[in-house]
């Protein structure tokens, strides 16, 4: 089989790009630091009730100004329906489903996070003004989607 002159030169180009993009990807991670998530957290979508912290879930004091909230989704509502959180508090959101996948999402906020059976999201945002906050689900979960949604009250 002969292989044309320009066809081999348009081969050694796209060899050449693969491995300079192969370099620069390998550069990357080990000068800057990029890593994959390693500290995913899993969860036993049926064991979800029965599991701390997510036995009881709403909002944890972790020091002046830092919050921790706990979620747990679940066909058609979020568990705590409501939360009261003080102004300028940073939060973590941990947010798990028992059945299937919901989106957790606070308008105009930036959070917006899926939620998968089995695995716990984690996002933060600081909490500037007061106000209520609705919280919704932005992942088509089912009949009853329209009504899953739950506030929170910065004060």
């Amino acid at each position: 089989m002969h292989v044309h002159r320009y066809e081999k030169i348009w081969l050694a180009f796209g060899i050449a790009m693969l491995a300079i993009f192969l370099v620069t990807i390998t550069t990357a991670a080990v000068v800057e630091g990029f890593v994959p998530p390693s500290h995913v957290e899993s969860i036993d979508p049926a064991k979800v009730s029965s599991t701390a912290p997510f036995d009881h879930p709403g909002l944890r004091k972790i020091k002046t100004g830092v919050y921790e909230a706990y979620y747990v989704g679940r066909i058609f509502a979020w568990e705590p329906r409501t939360l009261t959180i003080p102004a300028g508090a940073r939060v973590t959101f941990f947010v798990t489903a028992t059945d299937v996948v919901h989106g957790f999402s606070i308008p105009e906020t930036g959070v917006n996070t899926m939620v998968s059976p089995g695995w716990v999201s984690t996002v933060s945002h600081t909490f500037a003004k007061a106000g209520t906050y609705l919280l919704l689900c932005n992942e088509y979960c089912g009949g009853g989607h329209q009504a899953m949604a739950a506030s929170i009250v910065v004060r």
